[in-house]
């Protein structure tokens, strides 16, 4: 055994202690974990968690490293503390295509342009895990603020910024207030001639390599001359352990009528919900990607349907 295959059993065995430990201190039986795993749309099978907890295996691949970060949380571990000791593995295993969420060719030839000029390369190489998106409706109805909370993923080699896109098909709008909240400061800011297209280069508190993640947030403020918008959602190149999209209501602006619309290579499917019920809506979708999760909404009858 060289010394390379040394290090690597080392690095197994601490993963290995780390995750016997946490269970242990819960504690709980690989059983219950296996359910509240397959629970989040994670089927790990007993067998895999038996070898990663005694060190025969550890976790490679995007879904194993999504299933480490479901344990994480399951186990009331601190984001990370078990993935950060498989670092030395540079690859997340097979992600499947990197795909542009919408399909409209120009409007991705834009999003290609603002990564070129945000010094960004594309597609990006990084991943969303987990991407909680909330959104404030003010008194008239239309979007005001939005805050997006991710865990963020190197896919290939080492990262040391992120693009995040404000996307609008077929709309010119004013550039959004774009701000770093956590995890990192905006190091560029770019907006497409046509207005459809506005993005901020968020450069990392601190380089990830493969498979390493980072929590990041950041901001957007719409402003007053922002044209009427009556939605909001994320979307993600890749596929997502979990994807939850907000929207929080003025108490004078609850709509009288709301959709989702889920945006995937396959296409589009808009499904009607019921009025909400408080002043807020919720949607989320768990492993989904490539595409795009978003909620429309409006006051009145709808412009489809007779009034």
């Amino acid at each position: 055994m060289n010394i390379e295959d040394d290090a690597r059993r080392a690095e197994s065995d601490d993963f290995a202690n780390a995750l016997r430990d946490a269970i242990n201190a819960k504690p709980v039986t690989l059983s219950w974990l296996q359910r509240q795993l397959k629970a989040r749309g994670n089927r790990v099978s007993m067998a895999t968690l038996s070898y990663w907890r005694s060190g025969a295996r550890r976790p490679e691949g995007v879904q194993s490293l999504a299933a480490l970060s479901d344990i994480e949380e399951l186990l009331g571990l601190d984001v990370g503390a078990l993935s950060r000791l498989l670092r030395s593995t540079n690859r997340t295993g097979p992600l499947g295509p990197n795909q542009f969420p919408i399909e409209e060719e120009e409007l991705e030839l834009a999003v290609i342009e603002a990564f070129r000029a945000l010094g960004a390369p594309y597609p990006d190489t990084s991943r969303e895990l987990t991407t909680h998106s909330v959104t404030d409706v003010g008194a008239d109805g239309n979007i005001a603020s939005s805050i997006t909370r991710s865990i963020v993923q190197s896919t290939v080699g080492t990262i040391t910024a992120i693009p995040f896109l404000e996307i609008n098909p077929g709309v010119r709008t004013p550039a959004p207030e774009l701000a770093a909240v956590s995890g990192g400061t905006i190091a560029a800011r770019y907006s497409h001639p046509d207005g459809e297209v506005h993005g901020v280069l968020f450069e990392l508190d601190v380089p990830l390599t493969a498979p390493e993640t980072a929590m990041v947030e950041w901001s957007v403020e719409y402003p007053p001359d922002y044209p009427q918008t009556r939605d909001t959602g994320h979307a993600v190149a890749q596929k997502a352990r979990e994807l939850l999209v907000w929207t929080r209501f003025h108490p004078d602006a609850i709509p009288d009528w709301c959709e989702e619309h889920v945006e995937t290579p396959d296409g589009v499917t808009v499904t009607p919900l019921p009025p909400p019920r408080g002043t807020s809506v919720h949607l989320v979708r768990r492993a989904f990607g490539p595409g795009a999760l978003s909620l429309h909404w409006g006051y009145g009858p709808r412009e489809d349907q007779p009034g």
